[in-house]
């Protein structure tokens, strides 16, 4: 055999070895597996960010737990940094939808609460304003205590006028609190 067949056949044998890993780094490109790296430490940052209750309720290895806790005792940049590459490390062998969906659970649930908390500044606003905004809410509300509401209500202006601290204008939000019931 002459010497550039045999290196033909080389190559030939090299390009079916290839062939499969080439097939792969098309499916996933360097930077698509970066970003997925990437994607893994940010959910690895929302976990450090976690309190120790939330933490307990996720179904984590224990590597991964023991990870997050050291990072929680790191205060040195560099060695906060490296952590959390690691902690993204231990990521890639973690079923992540499970703890995707129980954050997102946790988000969307004080997301509504915050909804909740802007309606009732809206009605605190609305009864400072306008008088016929007291019986809007009486109307929907039945059970609440008009003639304490127009006394806070009143209380609220004078406290502003004489520059005052607003106690009744917080005790008009806690009152608010007690009579529209936070939704579920």
């Amino acid at each position: 055999m002459n010497q550039s067949h045999i290196d033909n056949e080389r190559h030939a044998g090299d390009e079916d070895s290839r062939e499969p890993q080439d097939a792969e780094h098309v499916a996933l490109s360097k930077t698509k597996i970066k970003k997925q790296m990437h994607d893994l430490q940010d959910l690895g940052a929302e976990l450090v960010a976690l309190g120790k209750d939330q933490l307990a309720q996720l179904d984590l290895p224990e590597n991964l737990r023991d990870a997050i806790r050291e990072m929680h005792r790191i205060n040195k940049f560099g060695a906060q940094r490296r952590q959390m590459q690691y902690i993204g490390k231990l990521m890639r062998d973690v079923e992540t939808a499970p703890i995707i969906a129980k954050l997102n659970a946790w988000k969307g649930i004080s997301q509504q609460h915050t909804g909740y908390m802007h309606q009732l500044e809206r009605w605190r606003e609305r009864l400072l304003e306008d008088e016929a905004a007291l019986t809007e809410l009486l109307a929907r509300h039945p059970e609440a205590d008009a003639q304490h509401l127009r006394a806070l209500i009143r209380n609220t202006h004078k406290e502003k006028e004489a520059n005052k601290p607003p106690k009744s204008y917080r005790e008009i939000f806690q009152v608010l609190k007690e009579i529209i019931p936070e939704p579920s």
